[in-house]
């Protein structure tokens, strides 16, 4: 009996002996909830702040880094002044210096670029370049000096207050603000620049400007849809001046025809205008001349009459 007992005890002792074994084996393996080092002050080296299993894992000399989430800042070496919050937010930032980024993946793709920010899921995801703003948009590798807001085709609308009965003064210095079919608001080419260092093949307008001649303006009112009020509006049909000239009309993502190029309209216009004005001009001094032939007929006409004789009587 005793050395029954004394085999089922050492049967238990073996297999605790293995539970164990196995239970350190496998803490083993499991990640490492491991951070940027802290100082013996229970501070961080460089004036940085890691939480996060491998957040500022590499950090060999960066200062006032910010690192909150699994594996932000991971990759970052030198970097200075970044802040990263979120899951893999700036993780191949090695040298970049002052980026924030706030999302899931924000700027995940930048590694030395500069004073970024980001906000959003994804967001900058692609960018590498430098002085880039991303809200809700991941950017593009090429990205520089570039802000992005929204994403095309997700965000439809866009309300901004502040705007609507705003008055700025006019200092000569204003210009309208257009938006081509990428989202990407611009006043370089509408209105065109007007020196000649922008253009190639310049040539009078001629009979080019004729065309307006068949164009048909009308009035009408928007769908209430697009102007609820209804207002009262004047201009042409994009339809109709694409039949006389379609390089007068401008389409939309889907090929679609939008509107009338107005401000291409209004150079023609004028083209035309002194077209007119030159004929005038011509006509006036066409009058001139005969004016001026028709005074020097009567001065010679006057001159030529014989001069009264007086008859004295007797």
């Amino acid at each position: 009996m005793y050395n029954l007992f004394l085999g089922n005890r050492l049967s238990l002792l073996r297999l605790a002996f293995l539970l164990t074994t196995i239970a350190v084996m496998c803490f083993a393996f499991l990640p490492l909830a491991r951070a940027v080092t802290p100082a013996p002050d229970g501070g961080y080296v460089g004036e940085n702040t890691a939480e996060g299993t491998n957040a500022l894992l590499s950090r060999t000399t960066g200062i006032w880094n910010t690192a909150n989430g699994f594996e932000a800042l991971k990759k970052d070496t030198t970097g200075a002044g970044n802040t990263a919050i979120g899951f893999h937010t700036l993780f191949n930032n090695t040298v970049g210096k002052n980026n924030t980024a706030v999302g899931p993946q924000a700027l995940l793709n930048n590694v030395g670029g500069d004073n970024n920010i980001a906000v959003g899921s994804f967001t900058g995801v692609y960018v590498r370049g430098s002085n880039n703003i991303d809200i809700g948009n991941p950017g593009t590798s090429a990205d520089t000096n570039t802000m992005r807001i929204g994403s095309q085709g997700v965000h439809m609308e866009t309300f901004l207050a502040g705007i609507h009965g705003t008055i700025l003064p006019n200092n000569g210095t204003l210009q309208p603000v257009f938006v081509n079919d990428m989202g990407k608001l611009g006043t370089v080419l509408s209105p065109p620049p007007s020196s000649a260092r922008f253009k190639d093949e310049i040539k009078p307008m001629g009979n080019a400007s004729e065309s307006i001649l068949a164009f048909k303006p009308v009035t009408f009112r928007y769908k209430k849809n697009i102007d609820p009020l209804g207002v009262p509006q004047f201009g042409l049909v994009a339809e109709e001046v694409a039949k006389v000239n379609p390089d007068l009309v401008t389409r939309d993502e889907k090929g679609q025809l939008y509107t009338v190029r107005y401000d291409a309209v209004n150079a023609m216009v004028l083209n035309e205008f002194l077209k007119e004005h030159r004929k005038v001009e011509q006509l006036e001094k066409q009058i001139e001349s005969l004016t001026a032939g028709l005074q020097k007929v009567s001065a010679q006409l006057e001159a030529s009459k014989p001069a009264p004789q007086v008859v004295n009587n007797p």
